[in-house]
């Protein structure tokens, strides 16, 4: 088995930021391929024209991991609504599907196909904050579980600006 993660980070991130690169690292040495793409656009351009570059630029099949934060984590379910396989896990670190704060969120779909994405994923972890200070909140964790099932963990974590993740390490299968 072949297995690789994708990572995707957050809204104004890098791959060299927070805990994105230790958790490539210590998936690597559980025998992934990992990418983490640096996507400038994310949450700058709006989705629908970004949206193709992501899935063009990856491959993903019934052996991928998607891992992504905030803007990331957004960007994720317009990724599993276009895909046409299942992938084996989706993790949603701060991930929020309608807009956390008064910012503008061109990331975001007006509208999701909720049983889309639900289909293109085996495994689904929304992990979220009580005390996140962009509102990518427990609310909007519930939110996820509540249309799309899976697991919820919520934490007093704020934003998940941390240099590791032990929790994501050890959710990914």
């Amino acid at each position: 088995m072949s297995r690789n993660a994708i990572i995707f980070h957050g809204t104004g991130a890098r791959p060299e930021y927070l805990w994105y690169q230790w958790l490539a690292m210590r998936l690597e040495a559980r025998g992934y391929t990992v990418s983490l793409p640096h996507l400038p656009g994310i949450n700058v351009e709006p989705i629908d024209a970004f949206l193709p570059r992501a899935l063009e630029a990856h491959a993903y099949d019934e052996d991928t991991v998607v891992v992504g934060h905030s803007g990331g984590a957004a960007l994720i379910l317009a990724l599993l609504e276009r895909l046409d396989v299942t992938v084996a896990q989706v993790v949603l670190v701060a991930g929020y599907s309608t807009p956390p704060n008064d910012n503008e969120e061109p990331v975001l779909r007006p509208a999701y196909d909720w049983d889309a994405i639900r289909s293109h994923a085996r495994d689904l972890w929304f992990v979220n904050s009580v005390v996140d200070p962009y509102g990518c909140d427990a609310a909007q964790g519930r939110v996820l579980l509540d249309r799309l099932g899976g697991t919820l963990v919520v934490r007093p974590e704020g934003h998940f600006e941390v240099a590791t993740l032990d929790l994501v390490d050890r959710i990914v299968g």
